[in-house]
């Protein structure tokens, strides 16, 4: 409660009544698979993000936001979980069941709540969220220029059909629509979930083209192949390359994710603009977030299924109503930190047992920090512990450890964890792992009796494309090769249901 009312003071300087009748609307946009280091502002001269850069002058940026970890490959379930409930995923599940969402408590304390995009995480907790919802995914991943869609009315999902244009479109038009339609003094809550720029890596034609013209380098730790088994190399995301990576293939994907991400901004323009023409933007908070990173050639890895930078650092702004300028932090913050962080700003009391932090005094400027540390695990392949200069990742399948001096070495390339000098360094990192477990209840032995093989080489396995793919993507890098008879028939049977295509 105490950080409720401190922030009740900073942005909103009134009685207690009148803080009550001027609770900001709040616009939250999230996007899939987004890496911290592609938006323009943040230092990425290779990308155009002039939409995501103008909350960046017009906010606070986190630059150090993580997800926090999976107990799945689908990252974006427990990542999604932990947004709406502020809870780690060790203390809830991934259909929130239980669980008070960030929309439910919202529209318990007098907010309309409208969704549209991607929820992956069932169907009562869309419900109890969102009142209403025009143009939602219910899955994890779609062509994006056939995504199955649904609404919500009158309690229940709606007008099953498949949406006629690009994700990015559909769900930017759903959310605008809304904001400029809406006409209540109730202030409202708006969450938009794109699923760009996840893949299938299809942009609209001109967006891909481009990059492939003015390619963005590759990763600087770049890699063939990852050197270890980490216990998730070949799996589905993996498996949109052949091993080992070449740099011509990593750098056609990595144009067409900087693709997805530009028009991703492009369509955001169109949200922010609604906002402004509705004459509600003095009086709403927008939330600019991922779910979580993404390799894109980064170690050798294509997908999000590590605890490297690249795929748990993920973007987090705030700007609006009551939020300084043009700032930027390097305190250590979370997914699950933005509802106790929204309910401070709107005057309502989270749940207690919430694991996320209050983030209001880092972006007012009361402290600079809310921890010393993250901490951040992928289901029974890899734990970590980073702190400002020094980061530990324990293999405990593989009985392997690497040591990061983030310092000197940002991009994780050299592991010190072998240099008798670092043992004491190993040491104290590896009692704070314990310590974090402990801590969350997390019961994953760090040391196995019979480790899996370290060594792996995929050159020449065997790839199948998922039903998601279009035709060209299936044609450039798998030779054209068909997906899977049992996918095709998942994909007929999807279409029955919606009625189309």
């Amino acid at each position: 409660m105490k950080h409720a009312i401190v922030a009740l003071i900073l942005f909103f300087p009134l009685t207690a009544s009148a803080a009550e009748s001027s609770r900001p609307n709040i616009l939250l946009l999230f996007a899939d698979d987004q890496r911290a280091d592609t938006i323009g502002a943040w230092g990425n001269p290779h990308i155009e993000t002039p939409n995501i850069d103008s909350l960046v002058r017009r906010g606070v940026s986190f630059k150090r936001n993580y997800c926090f970890g999976s107990n799945s490959g689908a990252v974006c379930m427990p990542s999604r979980a932990m947004l709406h409930t502020g809870k780690h995923w060790m203390h809830s599940n991934n259909q929130m069941k239980g669980e008070t969402t960030l929309g439910q408590l919202l529209r318990a304390n007098g907010y309309a709540t409208f969704a549209t995009g991607k929820w992956h995480n069932g169907s009562d907790s869309i419900l109890r969220s969102f009142e209403s919802a025009k143009a939602v995914y219910m899955g994890g991943m779609s062509d994006h220029t056939e995504v199955p869609l649904q609404d919500i009315s009158g309690g229940q999902l709606v007008n099953k059909r498949f949406g006629d244009g690009f994700s990015s479109t559909l769900f930017a038009d759903a959310i605008s629509d809304f904001i400029s339609k809406y006409d209540s003094d109730q202030p409202f809550f708006a969450y938009a979930a794109f699923t760009s720029p996840h893949d299938p890596r299809q942009p609209p034609q001109a967006y891909r083209e481009k990059y492939y013209k003015q390619r963005p380098p590759l990763p600087t730790n770049f890699l063939p192949q990852h050197p270890f088994n980490n216990g998730f190399m070949s799996g589905r995301d993996e498996s949109l390359a052949a091993w080992p990576r070449t740099r011509e293939v990593v750098s056609d994907q990595l144009a067409e994710y900087y693709g997805m991400i530009d028009h991703l901004d492009v369509e955001i323009g169109k949200v922010l603009k609604a906002l402004e023409a509705s004459g509600k933007a003095d009086n709403t908070i927008i939330v600019y977030a991922a779910d979580h990173g993404l390799a894109v050639g980064s170690h050798g890895l294509l997908g999000k299924q590590s605890v490297y930078e690249h795929s748990m650092r993920c973007p987090l702004i705030f700007a609006g109503k009551g939020i300084p300028e043009g700032r930027s932090t390097n305190a250590f913050s979370y997914l699950l930190d933005i509802y106790p962080t929204l309910c401070a700003m709107a005057g309502i009391e989270p749940p207690d047992n919430q694991d996320g932090a209050d983030l209001t005094p880092v972006i007012t400027g009361k402290t600079d920090k809310v921890r010393d540390e993250v901490y951040l695990q992928y289901i029974q392949h890899a734990r970590c512990v980073r702190e400002d200069r020094w980061k530990l990742i324990r293999y405990p399948q593989i009985n392997h450890t690497q040591l990061f001096d983030m310092k000197n070495d940002p991009h994780e390339m050299k592991n010190l964890a072998v240099a008798e000098a670092h043992k004491p360094q190993v040491d104290r990192l590896m009692k704070k792992l314990r310590a974090w477990q402990s801590e969350f209840g997390d019961k994953q032995r760090l040391t196995v009796a019979k480790p899996k093989p370290k060594a792996i080489d995929l050159t020449g396995k065997k790839r199948t494309p998922d039903r998601w793919q279009p035709k060209w993507i299936r044609d450039k890098y798998y030779g054209g090769v068909n997906s899977s008879e049992r996918s095709q028939q998942q994909t007929q049977k999807m279409r029955k249901e919606f009625g189309g295509h």
